[in-house]
């Protein structure tokens, strides 16, 4: 094991920034979409049980599936690993920004329309900062799924560990497979657990004290 990472550990780490940054685009990316889709329904009850609904229903869906169906239009490559990776990763957070959101006492947004705020800036100033707590621990939850996730997409070529990952179980029994394998899945388990402390310091340094969960 030692051999196989001390031959390759330039390629190993490299693979690992991938996946590490696919990661944090989708994730940037699928909380950008969620949030403004949050905003849009959690006022409606019926849009929002949709909304949950679609979000329930997503994860079910095998990624595997996904991947074969977004190949067909394009192709091989960064695209649809994104594609796949953003749309799992958008799922807990909107249905967490949706809570969030709802959660907030009515007094509290009434005060701030009592002082003057606009609804735009009521949104942004007070509900948004309020929900973040929950929203962000949507966050993490994605994080942590769609680390597994991006290795899968590497079945369509996408950048990562994965390519170890499905590279030693192709030709598992041969030489250096399963060392392979172990380096994929091993280098998967680090970097979710890297991604959670720096999201975990992104909510203490963005979130006040008082609202902290």
């Amino acid at each position: 094991m030692g051999d196989f990472f001390g031959e390759r550990y330039r390629q190993i780490l490299f693979a690992s920034w991938q996946h590490l940054w696919l990661v944090a685009q989708c994730l940037v990316l699928a909380t950008i979409i969620a949030v403004l889709i949050a905003v849009l329904v959690y006022r409606s009850k019926s849009l929002s049980g949709v909304a949950n609904g679609i979000s329930a229903i997503g994860l079910t869906i095998p990624s595997f599936a996904l991947i074969g169906l977004l190949i067909v239009p394009f192709g091989f490559g960064v695209l649809p690993a994104v594609i796949v990776v953003t749309f799992f990763a958008a799922l807990p957070i909107l249905r967490n920004a949706i809570v969030g959101l709802n959660n907030i006492e009515p007094t509290v947004v009434e005060s701030a329309k009592g002082i003057g705020m606009s609804r735009m800036k009521t949104l942004i100033s007070v509900e948004l900062p309020m929900a973040w707590p929950v929203i962000l621990s949507g966050v993490r939850i994605s994080a942590q799924m769609v680390m597994g996730v991006a290795a899968v997409v590497s079945y369509a070529l996408g950048p990562g560990l994965g390519g170890y990952i499905f590279s030693g179980l192709s030709r598992l029994g041969g030489a250096n497979s399963l060392e392979s394998v172990i380096t994929g899945v091993v280098g998967v388990v680090i970097l979710a657990l890297i991604l959670d402390l720096i999201l975990l310091g992104i909510g203490r340094l963005t979130t006040p004290r008082g609202i902290r969960v």
